[in-house]
């Protein structure tokens, strides 16, 4: 054994071979094991979890493409993909690593598309608002709204198709032949039985290390203290992989973070009740900050306040439009939505004191007229007023998935240090280095499945590819 997880000893027996083995299975393996048998590989996928969800059930499921037949029906024919790199570089201030951008923003539209005429996804466009830091409307959903269902129309698409999905297998040693190869992986069951998967090549679509307090408190120390609403399994196995095989890794301080996780609930409040007009105040009734910036900062921003709590502040017109969301629903019904008929009892809700929350209202109403101008920056010129009776959630800010990870290629090849890529193997969504760079104020709305659902299809072709290359040596 050369290192955690990693042997250059195959074992004496090989339980089952594959052409292509893709460990983990949320939106990125699955879309990675589709495209590889789309390709005419014979795949199988190894899932840690009893019931794959992972960090995709956990999302909204909102998916950002340019240049789609779903955007063009809506009107929106001038967006490119040109476009959409140039938004992500313009949210990382020019710290995006630029092939990345160029990979995940020309191949997300092919495999959004593909998605839904071969396997049957349905994309509806969300247009209601435009999200911070996206150029145009592009933002992509299933019908539904919420990321669960979208995992299970991958999950149907995956059986329909097959690809058989081993549950309660988590991968944990990569058995190494010449030249670094990947030749079989050894799979542990909750039980200790031990099982040896030898493939042609492998994909890693494991996710993060956002469910791992350690390597949080070590690469992201100014979110270690807020709440992690990701996947608990999300423990950085990709990371020791890529460590000790000696892959480049980057931007390991980069996150999606979220600022309105309606606390002690545990339910996501949607940055669209901000971007409708909505604001945040702290527990003294003050507004702290822009609201406008992104969801994923924002989560800084409240942590910052006392108690790292804020509340979200909003009416009844924003109230009966944020109903159109699952999670939002699922917030009323848990009582985290409070009601005010006036500013005296919206204060006593937040327990801050009349006043200061009268004259923070009261100012949003002079930026939203043009009186004033907002100390923080943002332009209310386009919300509606905020009337009576008025509505509160109290929120805190909470870590969703890191966005740091394996550095691959343009082919989803994963890269050593040196420049050089590892011949078979290969990695997508949270496993690899994400187009957010490296820090919370560069995640651009959509940026984790995009890069779970694009570099998954890139991963998936290439690793079928380089199958069919092995098997033809």
């Amino acid at each position: 054994m050369s290192g955690p997880g990693i042997s250059r000893e195959m074992p004496a027996v090989v339980d089952v071979e594959t052409a292509v083995l893709v460990i983990g299975a949320g939106a990125c393996g699955l879309v990675a094991a589709l495209r590889a048998a789309h390709a005419g590989a014979e795949v199988v996928v190894v899932e840690r979890d009893a019931s794959p969800t992972g960090s995709t059930s956990m999302s909204s499921g909102f998916i950002p493409a340019p240049a789609t037949r779903f955007q063009h029906a809506i009107g929106v024919t001038d967006d490119t993909a040109d476009r959409f790199a140039g938004d992500l570089d313009a949210k990382t201030h020019g710290r995006v690593v630029p092939h990345l951008a160029r990979l995940a923003s020309e191949r997300i539209g092919p495999a959004l598309e593909w998605l839904a005429d071969d396997h049957g996804l349905e994309w509806i466009m969300l247009d209601d608002f435009l999200y911070p830091g996206h150029s145009r409307h592009r933002m992509h959903a299933v019908p539904e709204k919420t990321g669960a269902t979208l995992m299970a129309r991958l999950l149907a698409a995956v059986a329909a198709a097959g690809i058989p999905v081993v549950t309660e297998a988590e991968a944990q040693t990569l058995h190494l032949g010449s030249a670094d190869t990947v030749r079989a992986v050894t799979i542990v069951r909750p039980n200790g039985a031990r099982e040896t998967i030898g493939c042609k090549a492998l994909v890693i679509a494991s996710s993060g290390f956002g469910g791992n307090a350690e390597l949080v408190g070590r690469h992201i120390p100014e979110i270690a203290s807020g709440l992690y609403f990701g996947h608990a399994g999300n423990r950085g196995s990709a990371l020791g992989w890529g460590e000790a095989l000696g892959a480049r890794v980057e931007h390991l301080s980069g996150y999606q973070g979220h600022g309105s996780l309606a606390h002690p609930h545990g339910i996501l409040i949607s940055w669209a009740l901000m971007m409708r007009g909505g604001v945040q105040v702290n527990a003294a009734g003050e507004r702290f900050s822009g609201e406008s910036g992104g969801y994923s900062e924002q989560a800084v921003h409240v942590l910052r306040q006392p108690g790292g709590i804020a509340w979200d502040v909003y009416d009844e017109a924003i109230h009966d439009f944020a109903l159109g969301f699952p999670d939002y629903r699922d917030a009323v019904e848990a009582g985290a939505v409070r009601f005010a008929a006036t500013v005296s009892e919206l204060a006593a809700i937040i327990g801050a004191a009349e006043a200061v929350l009268s004259e923070t209202i009261g100012s949003v109403e002079r930026f939203r007229t043009g009186e004033a101008a907002d100390p923080f920056g943002r332009d209310f010129t386009q919300c509606p007023a905020l009337k009576p009776p008025y509505v509160a959630v109290r929120v805190t800010g909470a870590l969703f998935h890191t966005q740091g990870g394996l550095m691959i290629d343009e082919t989803a090849r994963v890269m050593r240090e040196d420049g050089s890529a590892f011949a078979n193997l290969f990695a997508g969504g949270g496993a690899a280095c994400g187009v957010s760079g490296p820090d919370v104020s560069g995640y651009l709305s959509g940026n984790g499945l995009l890069t779970a659902v694009a570099f998954g299809f890139v991963a998936g072709e290439s690793a079928a590819r380089e199958a069919a290359f092995s098997e033809g040596r």
